[in-house]
């Protein structure tokens, strides 16, 4: 039922804020033997190493945290736990981030970032679009629905095709009906900055690996939300199945159909469910964009490098915010679109200057105004990103003259006595 992916990488793979966030491994436990069995080991999670600041920390401070972060009263119980390095619990409607655990940790997002594919391509491409698929398409690595080259399909259906079979061949499809991979891309790119997604950046519009590709559970819960304000997104990820078209049939010369189902298990088996994506490879491991409204309120749930395949975790977790989530004090909050188009960055360090100005006591000096027109000198310390900023003050110029003049006058009177006492002891024969 999970989306296949591309060729194993083991471990998490991850960078600096410019690509994936590094993870250390815990120890690996001892395995355990039982008479007549094969030794097993007890899968654990990587932990992911702080890569963000906390005043850069898109969303709140609190989210740079590489831990669970939560912000509970008294009485009311933590969240359960997730077999998930990273994850995010948020109120769809408000944005407030309730619950999380390393939520800026850039890992990989495997199919999940079909979300992205379907938010910039739903409002380009209209469903009634009639699309052909090329053998490239059809070849995909991966899932596959199924796509026959040449074939006409509406972009309705590749559209259920990638969001409910997460199929990789209509992602390719959809992508040539957008423009080109290249230009889909790159909106994809585009859209996620608008959106304040700044972890994330996609290689591949069906989300398959790919060198340099990231997101974050913080970023797959921004784009889950933006995608959810869609009425047709909101369709396709709710519907259980669909009938397909297949290939044409040798002897009647008429396409054939068969039955596709959407691979998001909590779809069907907790009530409320609204979608959205899931998907898997073997280095991204499990990855899940969910939602669920129950009695007014609605609840995202974000999800990257899971162990667990089951549907009851993100259950009990659901359980959880729809007892205590209002009762809990929010850590950070989904930031909306357009709110922060470009990466934080650090606050310039302010450069200490005092420039002269025409009205200060400073600007006349022994130059008058024109002293003041005169640019001070600039020093620049190569070491520091800080320039500093040299003042002439009047009294440098002034004390400087006065002394000079002082000696002077001291030289002229030492050397009229030196002449008067040579002349004394010429006249007495000395």
């Amino acid at each position: 039922m999970l989306c296949a992916g591309a060729a194993a990488v083991t471990g998490v793979t991850a960078v600096p804020q410019t690509a994936l966030a590094a993870t250390t491994p815990p120890p690996t436990p001892a395995a355990t033997t039982t008479a007549g069995r094969t030794p097993t080991k007890t899968p654990t999670l990587p932990v992911p190493r702080s890569t963000v600041q906390p005043d850069l920390s898109v969303g709140g401070e609190k989210l740079a945290s590489m831990g669970v972060v939560t912000d509970l009263p008294a009485g009311v119980p933590g969240p359960p736990t997730l077999k998930n390095v990273s994850w995010v619990l948020a109120d769809l409607d408000t944005g407030e981030v309730i619950a999380a655990k390393a939520p800026h940790a850039k890992l990989l997002p495997a199919s999940t970032l079909k979300t992205l594919t379907a938010l910039t391509l739903i409002p380009k491409v209209p469903p009634t679009k009639v699309v052909r698929p090329t053998q490239a398409d059809a070849n995909a690595d991966g899932t596959r629905v199924g796509l026959v080259p040449g074939l006409p399909y509406t972009a309705k259906q590749l559209f259920q095709a990638l969001l409910m079979s997460s199929g990789n061949d209509a992602a390719y499809a959809l992508a040539g009906a957008g423009g080109g991979r290249a230009e889909t891309l790159a909106e994809m790119n585009s859209i996620a900055a608008g959106l304040g997604a700044h972890d994330t950046v996609a290689k591949d519009p069906s989300g398959l690996d790919a060198p340099g590709q990231t997101s974050s559970a913080y970023d797959l819960a921004l784009i889950g939300r933006a995608a959810l304000q869609l009425k047709d997104f909101r369709t396709y990820v709710t519907t259980k199945q669909a009938v397909f078209p297949g290939a044409l049939d040798a002897k009647t010369k008429k396409r054939g159909t068969y039955k596709i189902s959407n691979h998001n298990t909590l779809l069907y088996n907790y009530p409320g469910t609204i979608g959205v994506k899931n998907g898997y490879t073997e280095a991204a491991h499990r990855t899940f964009i969910s939602a669920v409204t129950r009695g007014g309120k609605t609840y995202l749930l974000s999800e990257m490098y899971g162990l667990d395949s089951s549907w009851r975790p993100q259950a009990a977790m659901y359980d959880w915010a729809f007892t205590y989530g209002a009762k809990a004090r929010p850590v950070g909050r989904l930031v909306d679109p357009g709110e922060v188009p470009t990466p934080p960055t650090p606050t310039p360090t302010a450069t200490p200057t005092t420039p002269a100005s025409p009205a200060s006591p400073d600007a006349a000096g022994p130059l008058g105004a024109a002293g003041a027109a005169v640019a001070p000198p600039r020093h620049t310390d190569p070491a520091s990103p800080v320039t500093l900023t040299w003042k002439v003050h009047p009294a440098w110029v002034a004390v400087p003259a006065a002394a000079l003049v002082l000696l002077a006058v001291w030289l002229g009177v030492w050397r009229s006595r030196r002449r008067r006492h040579r002349g004394r002891h010429r006249f007495s024969g000395a």
